[in-house]
């Protein structure tokens, strides 16, 4: 079954990812990264594409684009 996405721009959404991870670096030169899991993503949907949603989203006062590909995809709350 194949959801049409499009119904849904401009709507907050909660997407829990499946196994992803990240990667943080400290500020002081030699600090060792920090490796986490990314658990969800949240934002407006923007777009959809074949493969994936475009979320804005904001983060520290400032708005960006994520993309969120399907494959990574476990779950998805809709507001």
């Amino acid at each position: 079954m194949n959801l049409d996405w499009n119904q849904y721009i401009g709507k907050a959404m909660n997407i829990t990812m499946l196994e992803n991870y990240g990667v943080v670096y400290g500020k002081e030169k030699g600090e060792h990264p920090t490796f986490y899991e990314i658990v969800f993503k949240t934002g407006t949907l923007v777009q959809a594409y074949d493969d994936g949603l475009i979320l804005d989203s904001n983060r520290d006062e400032k708005s960006f684009k994520v993309f969120v590909p399907y494959s990574s995809i476990k779950c998805v709350e809709i507001f």
